[in-house]
C-alpha cells in the first residue's frame, strides 16, 4: 500500500472510529453477558439452552468475560443466543493522525537530541529555533514516508 492509499485508508477508518471514541462505552461491572441476560429476564439455564451448552457453563462464561479469559467465539455465541450483535473493536484513545504525529515527534526529538549533543561537543550548537524548525521538518519527512520504521525502538 502506498503512502496516499494508507492516508486514505486511515481517514476512512478514523471516520468509523470517531463515534466509538466519543461514545466512551464502559463494560458493566459484571460483564455484558450477565447484564444483557438479566435485562432480558433470561436465566442462566435458558441462555445455556439457547447456546446449546450446559447450565453450569454460563456462570463460567460470565466470570471469564469479566476476568478477560473468554474468547471472541464464546462472546459471539452468547450474543447471538440473546438476539444481540457482538461488536469487537480497537478504539484509539485519540485520532490516528495524532498518534502518528506524536510518535514521529518522539523519534524526531530523539534524533535531534543525539545530533545536538554531537554538535555541542564540537562547539557547533544550534539555536532552539533552529532545533524546533528541524524537528518540524523531520516530523513531516517521517510522516511522508513509510510508517513501518516509526514503531521501531532504537
Amino acid at each position: 500500500m502506498n503512502a496516499n492509499q494508507a492516508t486514505l485508508a486511515r481517514k476512512q477508518l478514523e471516520k468509523r472510529l470517531a463515534p466509538l471514541r466519543a461514545a466512551n462505552v464502559l463494560a458493566p461491572p459484571k460483564g455484558w453477558v450477565k447484564a444483557i441476560r438479566e435485562a432480558l429476564g433470561m436465566t442462566a439455564r435458558q441462555l445455556a439452552a439457547r447456546m446449546g451448552t450446559s447450565p453450569s457453563r454460563i456462570p463460567v462464561i460470565e466470570k471469564a468475560e469479566v476476568t478477560g479469559a473468554t474468547t471472541v467465539k464464546t462472546l459471539r455465541e452468547a450474543a447471538e443466543a440473546m438476539n444481540c450483535t457482538f461488536v469487537y473493536a480497537f478504539v484509539p484513545t485519540k485520532p490516528l493522525d495524532d498518534i502518528l504525529r506524536e510518535r514521529a515527534a518522539q523519534k524526531a526529538r530523539s534524533d535531534i537530541a543525539r545530533l545536538n549533543h554531537t554538535m555541542r561537543l564540537e562547539n557547533q550548537a544550534l539555536l532552539k529555533s533552529d532545533l524546533d524548525d528541524e524537528q518540524r521538518r523531520m516530523i513531516d519527512l517521517i510522516l511522508s514516508g513509510s510508517l513501518r520504521g516509526l514503531w521501531e525502538d532504537e
